[in-house]
């Protein structure tokens, strides 16, 4: 659970190899396979996923993800599993030349790979991330590193808002949820990082927030005023709040 004050990551001046990043939520209803009955209620974050996808897949074939996970793990691109655990055995890979055996992949790799598949991009690493300050500078670190490298990349930053948005919400409702997306939204719609790294740890648990430490990674990785944003959706159409924005590199 993350802990108030825990977070120590600052901003990492960098070269500037990856040059566009998209943030997005990672929950199964973007497969359209998983949620037959929903599809046509689900298709404007499904679409607005896709769309970031895309201009990700644009700039970069290659990916790196970062996501919500209960310890640290890096998932190579030869990585391949199902969203059989979800209720459908869609397969996906993390490249398109994956070879590994199939093997149970955590829910942001499944989706990291899915989007990957769709907007065309050769290959994705996912890193998941969990909300401890060593873990998150350790990850801010390395997107740093990873700036140096030759190569263009992309980076995919995967997290879901609160899952207390109404009555019928997962989490039940909570009044203080709308405030907290809205604000959340506003600062991915306009790359400030230093908001991002204002968010309260501990009410981001309480309000069932899946992407604190990945967006606290990414304010700990983006440079100030480096960075602009557009924001391509911001909805809770099943009681849980989904931020999907495009940042690039200014």
């Amino acid at each position: 659970m993350p802990r108030s004050g825990s977070l120590s990551v600052r901003p990492v001046t960098s070269i500037g190899v990856i040059a566009r990043a998209v943030v997005l939520p990672h929950p199964p209803l973007l497969v359209p396979e998983l949620v037959p009955g929903s599809v046509e209620s689900t298709e404007a974050v499904r679409s607005a996923c896709l769309a970031a996808a895309a201009e990700l897949a644009a700039a970069a074939d290659q990916w790196f993800a970062v996501g919500p996970g209960a310890g640290a793990r890096t998932l190579g691109a030869r990585a391949r599993g199902s969203f059989a655990g979800y209720g459908v055995d869609v397969p996906v890979a993390l490249s398109r030349d994956a070879a590994g055996a199939a093997e149970e992949l955590p829910l942001p790799a499944l989706i990291a790979g899915w989007l990957r598949e769709r907007a065309g991009a050769n290959s994705v690493r996912v890193r998941l991330v969990p909300p401890e300050a060593g873990e998150l500078a350790d990850a801010a670190a390395e997107l740093a590193e990873l700036d140096r490298a030759d190569d263009r990349l992309g980076l995919l930053v995967l997290g879901d808002g609160s899952n207390r948005h109404g009555a019928r919400s997962p989490g039940s409702q909570d009044d203080r949820a709308p405030a907290f997306d809205d604000a959340v939204a506003a600062a991915l719609g306009t790359a400030d990082t230093a908001a991002l790294r204002a968010i309260d740890p501990v009410l981001s648990a309480e309000l069932g927030t899946g992407g604190w430490a990945p967006w606290q990674v990414l304010a700990g990785y983006a440079e100030p005023g480096r960075w602009s944003a557009r924001m391509l959706y911001s909805g809770a159409p099943f009681g849980v709040r989904y931020h999907v924005a495009v940042w690039e590199r200014g």
